[in-house]
């Protein structure tokens, strides 16, 4: 028998990712652990009468289904469950909050199912869900799509490009650590009016960024993975649990996660402002350059010297890919990160950006290859509409280090809440 931790938990065969410990202890339970499971150990574990609630998630959201003594009417008519409670007589209820979140994370992103004719991608336990509440809140038309071709394969794509006006992700296909790839191009899909991700990790999938970049309403798993905790908490104690701790968890969720990234010109103070950063906020700073040249084994003028502008670009983008899996860090890039398109995404993926100003005439050109003989009007002219291209907001660094900080600080804390003003809403109603 797998060991016991906690009477309550999540149980799954991977679950290294999994942030649910943390939401629980928000809501009030620290009773809550991770319990990985291989499917010839799924009867034995749930047997453990010290078990009293759990968390079901993949691949096992099906699995549980007969070892549960009764259903909840909504797990019954979804035929997935997510959520477990021990009985008075020992035996096992089932019950679905997945589509308490799923409503949730769309209302949060503007998205709805009335009407929308809906590709599902995956036909998982989460897809159940998905494809029960888009009946049931008025779908126009619903297709799956999976590897097994349970309805249509991958290959059926084109068949719906023109008919789709709703996309769901319900496979991990994005996920950290495989994070940057996607199912479909949504610039295939003429008529798409909405995009939905189950994934929280990154809180932009590729699916998601494409479809911000393409200016599509767009959901992310954060809101579902927290309203369905919330749902579960209320299940497992039996009492009610406030909508506003919607708001309070998934803002904290969501900072603590969410990294902060300084791009500006070369010289312009951000890793002065990143120190300061990481002193007023306890984050770790990544500096990025230091992280090329820890990779590359050799300084950032050697590099130059060896291997031009683009061997060092090339270095420069792998670190990008790597460091930006991090999570809840002050990323400094450097002044030239822009100029490669493929840094956008993976800085963006889980990153709020900040653009370091400052007049050219004020810049540093200490120790920077590309700055010590360029002229730095032109370079700025031909990077400063990629800035603002990848910024989410600009800093003027007319002031010091720390008070820029501070102003950064402000920013992302009242991004972060902003994010989930309408749970927040909701909880004072």
């Amino acid at each position: 028998m797998t060991n016991f931790k906690t009477p309550y938990g999540l149980i799954g065969r991977k679950l290294g990712h999994s942030i649910s410990p943390e939401i629980h202890a928000a809501l009030g339970n620290p009773h809550y652990s991770l319990y990985e499971l291989e499917p010839e150990e799924l009867a034995d574990f749930l047997a453990d009468t010290r078990l009293q609630a759990l968390n079901v998630t993949i691949p096992y959201k099906l699995d549980v289904i007969p070892l549960c003594a009764s259903l909840d009417p909504l797990a019954e008519a979804i035929g997935s469950v997510n959520t477990l409670v021990r009985q008075a007589d020992g035996s096992w209820k089932g019950y679905n909050t997945d589509a308490y979140g799923l409503r949730c994370m769309m209302r949060a992103g503007g998205l709805s199912f009335a009407g929308a004719d809906v590709l599902v991608l995956g036909n998982g336990g989460v897809s159940q869900t998905i494809q029960a509440i888009a009946k049931l809140d008025g779908c126009a038309a619903l297709t799956v799509l999976d590897l097994a071709g349970t309805e249509f394969t991958y290959d059926d794509l084109p068949r719906f490009y023109d008919s789709t006006t709703l996309i769901v992700n319900a496979t991990p296909v994005g996920m950290y650590p495989h994070a940057g790839k996607s199912l479909v191009d949504l610039t295939k899909f003429p008529h798409l009016r909405g995009v939905a991700d189950v994934i929280y990790n990154p809180q932009r999938t590729a699916l998601l960024l494409q479809a911000k970049a393409l200016g599509i309403p767009y959901a992310g798993g954060l809101t579902m993975l927290v309203a369905q905790a919330k749902q579960a908490a209320e299940h497992f104690f039996g009492k009610p649990v406030d909508d506003a701790k919607i708001a309070e968890i998934g803002a904290k969720m969501q900072a603590d996660a969410e990294n902060i990234v300084l791009i500006g010109m070369p010289g312009s103070g951000k890793s002065c402002i990143g120190d300061a950063l990481e002193a007023l906020t306890g984050r770790r700073q990544i500096d990025l350059d230091a992280e090329i040249v820890k990779k590359a084994g050799k300084t950032i003028p050697e590099i130059f010297a060896e291997s031009g502008e683009e061997g060092f670009r090339a270095v420069e983008s792998e670190v990008v890919r790597e460091q930006s899996a991090a999570r809840g860090v002050i990323l400094v890039t450097g002044g030239g990160v822009v100029t490669r398109p493929e840094n956008f995404d993976p800085l963006r993926s889980n990153g709020h950006i900040y653009q370091i100003c400052r007049p050219v005439e004020e810049l540093s050109r200490e120790g920077r290859p590309l700055s010590i003989s360029a002229d730095l009007h032109a370079m700025e002219a031909v990077r400063m509409p990629l800035y603002q291209a990848l910024a989410d907001v600009q800093i003027e660094n007319n002031k010091t280090p720390e008070e820029a900080a501070a102003e950064i600080w402000r920013d992302y804390c009242a991004y972060s809440r902003a994010e989930w003003a309408e749970f927040e809403s909701a909880g004072r109603a």
